[in-house]
C-alpha cells in the first residue's frame, strides 16, 4: 500500500479535505489517475493495478521530471478540452496545492465513496451493526447474528465463515462506528483479542474511521490468533465488490485523443 510504503503518520492520514475525506488518500487516487493519463498503469482487472508495457520502460529521473510529466498530462487535457469545444488557445496551467484540493472535492470519481461513508457514520450504532451483520451475510459468511450485549469485551457479532464443504471458522466481529480523525489503537485490538478467546478461530474488526499503526501490528502479532481490519476504504470496496446499496452505472466518456488529430486536418 502506497501509505505504508511511504511511511505516512496517523497525524498526516488525519487530515480531511472539504469533503471530509481523507486528504491523502484522494491524493493517492488523483495521482494513480494521473498515472492511467499518461499510460503508466491500467487496472485489466477489478482492483488490481499494473504497469503497462511503456510504464515498464518508464525512468522517471527526480520530482523535476515527475511535474513535468504532471504539467503535460494537464495541457493535453486543456488541449483537448479546448478542442472539443471550439475554444481557441488554452494557457498553460499550473495548479498549486489549494487548487489541487478543490478539484479534488469537485471532480474526484470517488465522490460516491465519501457519501457512502458519511451514510455510515451517520447510522445508530444499532444500524451499523445490523448493516455489518448483512454486508457479512453477503461476503458468504453463514449464521450471522448481532449480539446485542452490553459488557460483552466489545464483542458486536458472530458468523461462520465456510471456506470449504470440509472446513469452517467461527467468526466474532466487532463494529466501530467512527467519525474521519477516530482511528482504532492497539489497546482496542488488545481487548478484542482477549474478549473472544476461546469463543472463536478468528476476529474481525470493522469501522467507518482508520487504524493507527499500532493497530496494524497488534493485529498481526506473532504468537497470537490474528485478527483482520476492515477500515473506511476497505468498506466501500466491499460494498462494491457485492453491490449492497450501491447501483452500477453505465455511462460513455468521450475519448478525446481519438478526436483530437481530425481537428489538425
Amino acid at each position: 500500500m502506497v501509505i505504508e510504503k511511504m511511511n505516512i503518520s496517523d497525524e498526516e492520514l488525519a487530515v480531511q479535505n472539504k469533503n471530509g475525506g481523507s486528504r491523502i488518500k484522494n491524493q493517492v487516487h488523483w495521482a494513480r489517475q494521473y498515472l492511467v493519463d499518461f499510460g503508466v498503469i491500467d487496472n485489466s482487472a477489478r482492483g488490481i493495478w499494473s504497469l503497462t508495457p511503456y510504464g515498464e520502460k518508464l525512468e522517471i529521473i527526480n520530482h523535476k521530471h515527475a511535474l513535468e510529466i504532471f504539467d503535460s498530462i494537464q495541457s493535453s487535457k486543456r488541449k483537448n478540452k479546448s478542442k472539443s469545444s471550439d475554444i481557441a488557445d488554452v494557457d498553460r496551467i499550473e495548479l498549486s496545492e489549494s487548487d489541487m484540493e478543490t478539484s479534488e472535492d469537485s471532480d474526484s470519481p470517488g465522490d460516491y465513496q465519501s457519501a457512502l461513508i458519511s451514510l455510515l457514520r451517520k447510522m445508530p450504532p444499532s444500524g451499523f451493526e445490523k448493516i455489518c451483520q448483512r454486508l457479512l451475510r453477503e461476503s458468504g459468511f453463514k449464521n450471522v447474528k448481532v449480539l446485542g450485549k452490553t459488557g460483552d469485551g466489545g464483542i458486536d457479532g458472530e458468523g461462520i465463515l465456510e471456506v470449504n464443504p470440509l472446513l469452517s471458522f467461527k467468526v466474532l466481529f466487532q463494529s466501530k462506528k467512527y467519525g474521519a480523525n477516530n482511528s482504532v489503537q492497539a489497546h482496542h485490538v488488545r481487548d478484542f483479542r482477549g474478549a473472544m478467546q476461546g469463543r472463536a478461530d478468528k476476529g474481525l474488526i470493522i469501522t467507518t474511521g482508520s487504524f493507527t499503526k499500532g493497530a496494524k501490528a497488534e493485529a498481526v502479532r506473532e504468537g497470537v490468533p490474528p485478527i483482520e481490519l476492515i477500515d473506511s476504504e476497505a468498506l466501500v470496496e466491499l460494498f462494491e465488490k457485492i453491490e449492497l446499496g450501491l447501483k452500477p452505472v453505465k455511462t460513455w466518456e468521450i475519448d478525446q485523443n481519438f478526436f483530437a488529430p481530425f481537428y489538425d486536418e
